[in-house]
C-alpha cells in the first residue's frame, strides 16, 4: 500500500449523507488533495498537468457485509457497489465536464482513471480515504477501511475534479436521486 500523507484537511467539507432504497448509507465528502496526490498527480493523471486546483471527492458506500474476507458474497457485493459508484460517478463527471471542469473517477478495482489516460502509478482509494478521513485500515489480503459506524462494511471510491466544491455539491445532490440515493439529515 502506498502511504498517502494527509494535507491540511482534517474535517471533510461539504458532507452529503444519503441513503439508498435498501437502507444502505452513502457518505460523500470533498477534500483538498493529499500530499501524495499533489506530488504524483502527473503519474496518476498525466493529462492533468495544467490543473491549478484539484478537489478529491470521497464516496463511501455502506456494504451489506464486512469486506474483510474474500467470499462469493463479498465479491458480489463489491462488484455491485463498484457498479453503483461507476454509474453515479460517470453522471457526475460528464455533468461537470460539460460545464468545463476537468473531472474523472477512479475505477476502485484497478486504481486507474476511467475518463483520462492512465499514468504509470495507480490510485489507492482506501489509502486516500484513510489519509483524508483519518479512518483506520485493516491490512490483510487487501486493505480494508474501517468506518466509525459501519466498521469494515464500507466501500470507498474517489472522484477528482477541478470544479469548485459548491458546484460539485449541487451536481451530486441533483444526480443522487437518479441513482436511488436520497439525502438524509445526520
Amino acid at each position: 500500500m502506498v502511504n498517502y500523507s494527509s494535507v491540511c484537511t482534517s474535517e471533510p467539507g461539504y458532507p452529503i449523507n444519503l441513503v439508498g432504497k435498501t437502507g444502505q448509507a452513502v457518505q460523500i465528502s470533498i477534500h483538498n488533495p493529499s500530499q501524495y496526490i499533489c506530488a504524483n498527480c502527473e503519474q496518476i493523471l498525466p493529462d492533468w498537468t495544467q490543473q491549478q486546483f484539484l478537489w478529491v471527492v470521497v464516496v463511501l458506500q455502506q456494504s451489506k457485509y464486512p469486506l474483510l474476507e474474500i467470499t462469493a458474497e463479498t465479491e458480489t457485493e463489491k462488484e455491485r457497489l463498484r457498479e453503483k459508484f461507476m454509474r453515479f460517478g460517470c453522471d457526475v463527471a460528464f455533468n461537470l465536464r460539460d460545464r468545463g471542469y476537468v473531472t474523472d473517477l477512479i475505477d476502485p478495482r484497478t486504481g486507474y482513471p476511467l475518463l483520462s489516460h492512465p499514468g504509470p502509478v495507480p490510485h489507492d482509494d482506501t489509502a486516500v480515504a484513510k489519509a483524508l478521513l483519518n479512518y483506520p485500515v485493516i491490512k490483510n489480503k487487501c486493505c480494508v477501511l474501517v468506518h466509525p459506524q459501519w466498521g469494515a462494511a464500507v466501500y470507498p471510491s474517489v472522484l477528482l475534479s477541478a470544479a469548485p466544491p459548491d458546484i460539485m455539491v449541487s451536481v451530486m445532490k441533483a444526480i443522487a436521486p437518479l441513482h436511488g440515493w436520497m439525502e438524509v439529515d445526520v
